[in-house]
């Protein structure tokens, strides 16, 4: 059976099937092609459908041997693996799952770095909005901030997905998922000064007419130019720790859920498949678990 037949069908798969981003059809891709590699070096007959268990298990020692790989991405090579047998399944190419059984290491989720809002108003505040490409930089973290959305969804963002009268924007999420997500007063601002100060009259090709942040040569901005001009702002206001755009999106999440907010809602707005993921934001400090319980456990109040 030739791999590279295969891995065709499986990237297929992944995109018409299961929906898959372009990101991670590419990650589980080059996960599978080093697990062709590795199969190909150490036995050149080895058939694919022939690859058992042990197999399997000796190739993730290999890379954790030879290449140190964290805990997190050898979740993600096992998650690989995983998929792409239960593909061959699935295409009866074999009948036994080699992959069945491998087990995942069990990974510690980490706290995602966040910004108090008096740091983001920082940042915010430091931009030069008399300039072109300052009201465009405002504009892009207060949406960031406002909508917590992911950088490729803001540079996804598309004119007509924005209805600023009524204060929502249209998003296209992770799996090509769509979601309604509202949009603050101060993000309507910036958005609105940029769109008609400087976006309405830049000559863009009609393939990017539809986007609303542009580079000044007016084409569809990178993620690189929203990493870079955040770490700018940053250096700029004296704050010292990594900072990227998803740390935006974390602090949208986390000021949200201190605030009280419902985390069915806080889901639905960061476009979160599974509550679990959402939790996370619930790392809130001592202080404001306290004045929590201070202001809403029957018990402590009848005694106070």
């Amino acid at each position: 059976m030739d791999w590279n037949f295969i891995l065709v069908e499986y990237k297929n798969y992944l995109k018409l099937e299961k929906n898959a981003s372009p990101h991670t059809i590419d990650a589980y891709l080059n996960d599978i092609q080093k697990l062709q590699v590795y199969a190909e070096l150490q036995n050149p007959k080895l058939v694919l459908t022939q690859i058992v268990r042990k197999n399997l298990e000796e190739f993730i020692a290999y890379l954790i041997e030879n290449f140190s790989i964290q805990e997190s991405t050898q979740a993600r090579i096992i998650s690989s693996i995983k998929s792409f047998f239960g593909f061959l399944i699935y295409q009866n190419y074999t009948q036994h799952n080699a992959a069945e059984l491998i087990e995942a290491p069990k990974t510690i989720r980490k706290l995602p770095d966040t910004l108090s809002f008096e740091d983001i108003e920082r940042i915010l505040e430091s931009i030069d909005v008399s300039t072109e490409q300052g009201t465009r930089d405002r504009a892009i973290l207060e949406v960031l901030y406002s909508c917590g959305l992911r950088v490729t969804e803001l540079l996804q963002l598309k004119i007509s997905e924005i209805q600023l009268e009524i204060e929502i924007i249209k998003v296209i999420g992770k799996g090509n998922k769509e979601r309604i997500v509202p949009i603050g007063s101060d993000a309507i601002k910036y958005l609105k000064l940029y769109l008609v100060n400087y976006r309405r009259g830049k000559s863009v090709l009609d393939k990017d007419k539809d986007f609303v942040f542009l580079n000044l040569r007016g084409t569809p901005l990178s993620r690189i130019s929203v990493f870079n001009m955040i770490k700018k702002q940053a250096s700029i206001v004296g704050i010292r720790k990594q900072i990227s755009p998803h740390t935006f999106r974390h602090s949208f999440a986390t000021h949200l859920v201190e605030g009280g907010a419902d985390l069915r809602a806080v889901q639905e707005m960061l476009g979160h498949v599974s509550i679990t993921t959402t939790e996370i934001y619930t790392h809130l400090d001592n202080h404001f678990l306290r004045k929590t319980i201070e202001q809403y456990h029957p018990l402590y109040k009848s005694n106070h």
